[in-house]
Parts: C-alpha cells; sequence; structure tokens
C-alpha cells in the first residue's frame, strides 16, 4: 500500500480517429510493449470488420453495447475469517466493470488461433453484441459464482 498519497485518476483522452473515450480505453488495453500504434491499427481494423458485418448499426454503438453486454455486476473476493477463507460477494464499480471487461474481450480474442488479431476481436465484440460467445459465458459464471455464495454476503467490509 502507498505510504505517501493516493495517486490522481488521469482520465483518458479521446482516440483521434472516432473522438470516443471507450474506444481509447480499449487501445490502451490492447497495447502491448508501448506499442500504441499497433493497437490502434488492431482496434480500427476490429472497427472496419465490424462495419462491414452490422451494416445497419454503427460499429462504435455495436463496441459500447458488446462491452455493456459483457460488464459484470458482481463478482467474489476471498475473505479470510478465523482460520477459513470466504468467497465474498461484491459489487463492481463501473471502472472495474469496463476494464473487466476488456480483459476477457482481449484474453479471448487472443485465444481465437488461426485468425488475425483485428478479425479475431471483431468477432469477440459481434459475439457479446449479440449476447453470445466465451465474454458472456464468463461474465454468467461470475455472476453464478457470486449467486452461490451470496450467504457470505455479511463478510463484506
Amino acid at each position: 500500500m502507498a505510504r505517501r498519497r493516493r495517486a490522481e485518476r488521469r482520465d483518458v483522452v479521446a482516440d483521434p480517429k472516432y473522438n470516443h473515450a471507450v474506444i481509447a480505453r480499449l487501445i490502451n488495453c490492447i497495447m502491448q510493449r508501448g506499442k500504441k500504434s499497433t493497437a490502434q491499427q488492431i482496434v480500427y481494423g476490429a472497427l472496419d470488420v465490424l462495419r462491414e458485418k452490422v451494416k445497419d448499426k454503427d460499429p462504435v454503438e455495436v463496441l459500447v453495447q458488446a462491452v455493456d453486454n459483457i460488464k459484470p455486476r458482481l463478482e467474489v473476493k476471498s475473505r479470510r475469517v478465523g482460520g477459513a477463507t470466504y468467497q465474498v460477494p461484491i459489487e463492481v464499480s463501473s471502472d472495474r466493470q469496463q476494464a473487466l471487461a476488456f480483459r476477457w474481450i482481449k484474453g479471448f480474442a487472443q485465444g481465437r488461433k488461426g485468425t488475425p488479431m483485428p478479425e479475431a476481436l471483431a468477432y469477440e465484440l459481434l459475439d457479446a453484441f449479440n449476447n453470445q460467445g466465451n465474454a458472456i459465458k464468463k461474465r454468467d459464471d461470475t455472476h453464478k459464482m457470486a449467486q452461490a455464495n451470496k450467504a457470505f454476503a455479511h463478510y463484506r467490509w
């Protein structure tokens, strides 16, 4: 834990092409080893693929709706009480919801072997937009675990 003061949160600057903060955060999540231009190519390529697949909707709207579909409302956290460890369900803050959604999308897109990353990302987003796919299953599993352990909710503090 920090000894001095808590670090101030910086606002994410909107991306240059679409001028949208969610896209900028997704680019920052996709970025590896500081290669932001590569991450931008991946995300913008995925949005181009989405534009071709979903003709009647804007790809930015599809992205935002997909992320909203994936966001978990509850998760479990381990609490040690009297020698026993309990999985305590807690509500997830909005920033963490978005971070988890991006992490799951990125992980499952990278898991699609044999397809380029922009296409894999686009297909994951399309699946999430349609409320199916691996990221939606992960969210449902997280909610089920929280529901199963709601008896330990009184250990929340």
